[in-house]
C-alpha cells in the first residue's frame, strides 16, 4: 500500500513541554540518577511480506539490551502484521530482552477474543505500577477485524482514580484518539478524561510511522515514536526513552535504533 507523505515531526509547544538542547540533554542523561527509565517502541509489523522483519527485530533487541538502565519496555501496538500465527514468534524476540516488557494491541493484531490473554498473560486493557510507584495504563484500540476504535474510557477512568495519589501516570494506546494525524480516530471523551487528571505526565501512540513528535491537547502531551518495522514511514527506525530523575523531573528523547543517535529531547 502506498501512503502519501505526512508530517515526520509534529510538535506544538506549551507549558506542558520544553525542548532540551542536545548537549545539555547528553550531560543530564550521563550524570543525573534516575528513579525510572523505560522505552517505547512501536510498529514492528513482524511477518509483513517483503520486509526484513527478523532483521529489524534483532537490531532493536540488541539496541535495547545495550542500554544501561531499562526498567521496562512497552511495545505499543502492531506487533505483528495480520497473521496471528506470527504472535508466538515475535514473543520469542521480546523474550531475549534483559528487561521486563509489556505490549498493547494495535489494528494489525487480528486475534480472536481470548487469544491475547492466552499469549501475554493479561488482557488487552491492563494497568500496573512500576518499580518507582508510577502508574502505567495500557489500552486496547482495535479488534479482530482491525477496526480503529476509541479506548475504553470507563476502564481508563477507573484506573486513573486508583492512581490518583501517584505522582506520575503514563498511558499507552496504539492509535491516536484525535484527528491530528492522518490515521487517528476521534474519541473526545477519552481526551477529556485524560485532561482531568493532573498526574498524567504523557500519553504514547504508535500507528503513524511517519510521526515522531509531540502534540498538546488540553495541557497534556501526546507523543509518537516513529516506527521500527513495516513497509512505510520515516526512512529511519526509532524508539523513545522516558526518564524520571531523582529530583522528580521527567524527560523524554527519541533515539535511532541502529546508531543510537539522539534526535531530540523534551521535558514533560
Amino acid at each position: 500500500m502506498k501512503r502519501r507523505p505526512f508530517l515526520q515531526k509534529i510538535t506544538l509547544f506549551s507549558t506542558a513541554v520544553a525542548a532540551i538542547p542536545l548537549d545539555s540533554l547528553s550531560q543530564t542523561i550521563k550524570e543525573e540518577p534516575k528513579k525510572l527509565r523505560f522505552i517505547v517502541a512501536s510498529d514492528g509489523h513482524f511477518g509483513q511480506p517483503n520486509t526484513d522483519f527478523t532483521g529489524t527485530h534483532t537490531q532493536l533487541m540488541k539496541s535495547i539490551n545495550a542500554e544501561d538502565q531499562v526498567d521496562f519496555v512497552v511495545f505499543n501496538g502492531d506487533l505483528i502484521h495480520d497473521d496471528p500465527a506470527f504472535m508466538p514468534q515475535v514473543k520469542l524476540f521480546y523474550d531475549t530482552l534483559k528487561s521486563p516488557y509489556f505490549v498493547t494491541r494495535g489494528n494489525h493484531e487480528r486475534l480472536a477474543d481470548g487469544e491475547w490473554s492466552k499469549i501475554w498473560g493479561y488482557p488487552e486493557n491492563h494497568a500496573f505500577q512500576a518499580k518507582d510507584g508510577s502508574g502505567v495504563i495500557l489500552l486496547n484500540c482495535s479488534n479482530e477485524a482491525g477496526e480503529y476504535l476509541g479506548g475504553d474510557v470507563a476502564y481508563l477512568e477507573s484506573n486513573l482514580e486508583q492512581f490518583r495519589g501517584l505522582s506520575h501516570v503514563f498511558v499507552f494506546i496504539h492509535i491516536s484518539q484525535n484527528d491530528w494525524t492522518r490515521n487517528g480516530v476521534v474519541c473526545d471523551e477519552l481526551l477529556e478524561t485524560i485532561s482531568q487528571f493532573e498526574n498524567i505526565k504523557a500519553v504514547f501512540h504508535g500507528h503513524d510511522h511517519d510521526v515522531d513528535g509531540i502534540m498538546i491537547n488540553r495541557g497534556k502531551p501526546y507523543l509518537w515514536d516513529g516506527h521500527f518495522g513495516g513497509s512505510w514511514g520515516n526512512p529511519f527506525h526509532t524508539y523513545r526513552v522516558v526518564e524520571i530523575l531523582e529530583n522528580g523531573k521527567t524527560l523524554t528523547y527519541l533515539k535511532t535504533v541502529k546508531e543510537g543517535t539522539i534526535l531530540n529531547g523534551h521535558t514533560l
